[in-house]
């Protein structure tokens, strides 16, 4: 079986998350949607209202001979995280250049924890290539309409999370 692992915060996730997750879920059997628990970072949404979030989305992708979707939150290394699930592929989306020279350094650490998982990128498909969780947050907490980015639902959490 072939394992593939998507790492993000996904705080909240966007658009540009499902696309990557849908056109993910066509090259393995099972995708792993690793949502990190970053306390750096700060999250507007819970651990618990991001998966929540993510396993109400995936549950609604209809792709034909796509691979399961399950969510697995984590706060250790992302290499041992892709071992835990036994993955043997992570998943990336790029939007930018400035995207990929930080995955570039992040594939060589990686790799050198252990080889024998690859690291994959998708490029964000051209109408998400703008779209940051960072950004959408921001928009929405000053009141401005997010809702080209994000599916119904998480709008509505946004709105809920601002108000």
């Amino acid at each position: 079986m072939r394992i593939g692992l998507y790492p993000g915060t996904f705080d909240p996730i966007t658009l540009g998350h499902i696309d990557i997750i849908r056109r993910a879920s066509t090259l393995v059997d099972r995708l792993v949607v690793g949502v990190a628990i970053n306390r750096d970072k700060g999250p507007l949404f819970s651990l618990d209202e991001r998966v929540a979030m993510i396993e109400a989305e995936a549950s609604r992708l209809k792709v034909p001979g796509g691979a399961e979707i399950v969510v697995h939150p984590f706060e250790n290394l992302l290499i041992n995280c892709a071992r835990d699930v036994g993955a043997q592929v992570i998943v990336r989306g790029l939007r930018a250049v400035a995207d990929f020279e930080y995955e570039f350094q992040m594939v060589g650490m990686n790799r050198a924890m252990d080889a024998s998982i690859e690291t994959v990128f998708l490029m964000a498909d051209t109408g998400h290539q703008a779209i940051a969780s960072k950004l959408v947050k921001e928009i929405a907490r000053l009141d401005g309409d997010v809702s080209t980015f994000v599916t119904p639902d998480v709008n509505e959490a946004l709105i809920a999370k601002y108000r």
